[in-house]
């Protein structure tokens, strides 16, 4: 062992101090972040030590004590995940108890979460994003109803949901409102149809006021897509990924979903097509043009980390190596655009862009709405205001007076 570590590493876990940095190097973690996990397995060793408490001795109470000491005084690695790649390490080596005996015990707020994403799933169909977004908006309803530890469901009643809408939803931009109202809806549903609650309350729940059509879809000119796409580094791996993504993203407006969905299996190189994982769990081919082909091979060649597991099309550029999500791509176009000077621009931005110009090129709506793969025509309507060529027809002369004196 290192003088550094052989010195913070006392108690019963120093001789495995070795041992805990080999694997967390072996799973590809920067340095930095080897030291600050050995950090928080010393000062775990020193606790025990403290504790008079063996290895063996480690199960998931005690695993709580710690946790809960050091949530006090650092604001990272406190959770039984940052224990997790150590913990495993440990359990081969027959130091600690199973894992299984270890997993943090499941809150009532936790158990309905998960079986209600499981009925999302199984029983509603939705995509793994949307399943999860559903659960994420539902979440402050269900922390309003947790009393003292308790989850309280049965007494739920019609002013209890209208309460919480009202006093919620004005906080909320019109976007995130909606959302947490279908998702509101969606959880009362579950609750009656699990016998959680005994009355339907889904209908108490109002509708979010909103105008269909009442936006305008503000596409980016292609001299700012230019700026956009230069604005990545292809010196450097991370730029050359990012640049792949926002050319899939441009090219075949697709949406930060359904890239981060794409997986290596998805792309047939001999027949030139790209499988699309899309709303409601359907694929679909599309052709992969020359330009988006070639910028996903150079990110592959030369930027994709070799060591990652998974079949995932884009990943992380630093450990632990995962698949990018729907968040993550969005935040990359942003700070992409900031650095062209674009100002705010998000992955979105791009799909408007690709079906603004296919209309003002003369494709028809209905064009428009396979390109984008739309499910409904009217999904497609709003692209109507933009559409330059038809609406000129449209335009009347401005009317002019006949009388010059």
């Amino acid at each position: 062992m290192n003088t550094y570590w052989s010195k913070k590493f006392s108690g019963p876990l120093a001789e495995y101090a070795d041992g805990l940095r080999a694997e967390l190097s072996s799973l590809d973690y920067s340095p930095s972040t080897v030291t600050s996990h050995l950090a928080l397995w010393a000062q775990l060793s020193r606790w025990l030590e403290a504790q008079q408490l063996a290895p063996a001795e480690l199960t998931s109470d005690k695993i709580g004590e710690f946790l809960a000491e050091r949530r006090q005084t650092h604001r990272y690695l406190y959770t039984i995940k940052a224990l997790a790649p150590g913990l495993e390490f440990l359990r081969r080596m027959g130091a600690v108890p199973d894992v299984e005996t270890m997993a943090e015990e499941e809150s009532a707020v936790q158990e309905i979460e998960r079986r209600f994403r499981d009925y999302l799933l199984a029983e509603r169909g939705l995509a793994e994003i949307s399943a999860t977004t559903y659960v994420v908006r539902a979440r402050p309803f269900l922390a309003d109803r947790e009393r003292r530890g308790r989850l309280d469901l049965e007494s739920l009643t019609a002013a209890d949901v209208s309460d919480f809408v009202s006093g919620w939803l004005p906080g909320l931009s019109k976007a995130p409102a909606r959302s947490t109202v279908t998702a509101l809806r969606s959880l009362l549903s579950f609750l009656h149809a699990s016998g959680v609650v005994d009355k339907p309350l889904a209908p108490v729940v109002p509708t979010v006021a909103s105008w269909r059509l009442a936006g305008l879809p503000i596409g980016l000119t292609p001299v700012q897509v230019h700026s956009l796409l230069g604005a990545c580094d292809q010196a450097t791996m991370v730029g050359r990924r990012d640049f792949a993504i926002m050319t899939v993203l441009a090219r075949l407006g697709l949406r930060a979903g359904e890239v981060a969905g794409l997986t290596l299996d998805d792309i047939d190189w001999r027949a030139g097509t790209v499988t699309v994982h899309g709303k409601g769990n359907s694929d679909e081919q599309l052709p992969l043009p020359v330009d988006v082909g070639s910028a996903i091979s150079r990110y592959l060649e030369a930027a994709r980390p070799s060591s990652a597991p998974g079949r995932a099309l884009f990943i992380r550029a630093r450990a632990p190596y995962r698949a990018l999500n729907r968040k993550s791509i969005s935040t990359m176009v942003g700070r992409a655009a900031s650095r062209a000077g674009l100002g705010t621009v998000h992955a979105h931005l791009l799909r408007h862009t690709l079906a603004t110009d296919a209309l003002n090129q003369g494709a028809s709506l209905d064009e428009v709405g396979q390109l984008l793969r739309h499910r409904s025509r009217a999904s497609t309507t709003i692209y109507a205001k933009v559409d330059q060529h038809r609406l000129l027809q449209l335009a009347r002369p401005w009317p002019t007076s006949g009388d010059q004196r």
